[in-house]
């Protein structure tokens, strides 16, 4: 139980449902001063202390499990180390994947308990993970990354309801969340400057900003600071020959050299995925297979082929796609079905 309204409800649900329920809180700070506040966040005291006002209110046990020193190694040393190799993490999904559904999971079972529920937007049939009816909230996304396995010990309440219902639920519930926004951003960055936040635990170590010639255009502070795709914040006083904006291309963080260059530079049809996980209905393609592929969480959905050599998953994309960053997930789906996803190494 987050503190939200999603968390609330989904709880509520299952134990109306007749389910034995118990709440549990995440803390994930050993100092939760030091992430967000407020509606810009999650995590903090005062979801902690919305949570329990939920559990009293739908008649549930609450306890609290510490799990800051699993969350700091895992997501948050995870994010700072993943930006200094030059890709781009998301973190949200390494927390589904290393804490909700390995630490908390693990936890749970050896407790005595048949599943974890959570108030994702997305939906489970027969074990397999599909898309929320609410296209706009969906999170099967960052939900691809877990096995069967986990997956079979999930409960997702909510993916058969729109946002709205749920908020009317709550309200009808009496839950005092009905009405709390949703949090945003990312949760252990307190004033949500990402790179100040990277330049504290990385350094600043000046490097050049090139065009694709080689030219030197500009400087910056750190290659970790940029995303593939990003527009603004460049910091570029030379303008184009034809006075179109400039968009990073890549980052190499072993010579801390930064390209930019045109939107049509950022396009790419091939993509090489590491470490796929197959969680869907079919086997691991070691035949080019037709589905859909979706690159970042509430992107764009392109058609493509896949396929799995060597231990790595290769997609043809149909159509071009840009701001394609190593480090994302590439989510692979039939329809609304998940079929498996993997990280994002490199494209062309």
């Amino acid at each position: 139980m987050s503190g939200g309204v999603d968390s609330a409800v989904a709880a509520a649900r299952i134990a109306e449902a007749g389910h034995d329920v118990t709440g549990v809180h995440l803390a994930l700070s050993s100092n939760p001063q030091s992430y967000r506040t407020g509606a810009r966040g999650c995590c903090t005291l005062e979801d902690s202390r919305d949570a329990r006002r939920a559990a009293d209110v739908i008649g549930i046990p609450f306890y609290i499990w510490d799990m800051a020193e699993r969350f700091h190694r895992d997501v948050v040393e995870d994010f700072v180390n993943e930006y200094a190799a030059g890709r781009t993490p998301n973190p949200c999904l390494r927390c589904n994947e290393k804490i909700k559904f390995e630490a908390v999971l693990d936890r749970a079972l050896a407790l005595g308990f048949d599943a974890v529920a959570t108030g994702h937007h997305a939906r489970l049939s027969d074990g397999l993970l599909l898309r929320s009816v609410d296209q706009g909230k969906d999170q099967s996304y960052v939900l691809g990354v877990l096995t069967r396995e986990q997956l079979s010990h999930a409960i997702f309440p909510l993916g058969g309801s729109t946002k709205a219902e749920v908020r009317e639920e709550a309200a009808a519930r009496g839950l005092a969340v009905a009405d709390k926004p949703d949090s945003h951003d990312i949760c252990f960055i307190a004033d949500g400057d990402t790179r100040g936040f990277l330049a504290e635990r990385l350094g600043a170590e000046q490097g050049p900003i090139v065009d694709e010639s080689g030219a030197v255009l500009g400087t910056h502070a750190g290659a970790y600071g940029f995303t593939v795709g990003q527009r603004k914040g460049l910091r570029i006083d030379r303008p184009t020959p034809d006075g179109r904006p400039r968009y990073v291309l890549s980052i190499e963080p072993v010579s801390n050299t930064v390209t930019v260059g045109p939107r049509s530079s950022l396009a790419v049809s091939s993509i090489v995925a590491e470490r796929p996980v197959w969680n869907g209905p079919l086997a691991e393609p070691y035949e080019p297979l037709a589905c859909h592929v979706q690159l970042r969480a509430h992107g764009e959905v392109y058609g493509c082929r896949a396929q799995v050599s060597g231990g790595v998953l290769h997609i043809e994309l149909d159509s071009p796609a840009t701001g394609v960053a190593a480090g994302q997930a590439a989510v692979l789906y039939s329809g609304d079905t998940v079929l498996g996803s993997a990280t994002i190494a490199s494209s062309s």
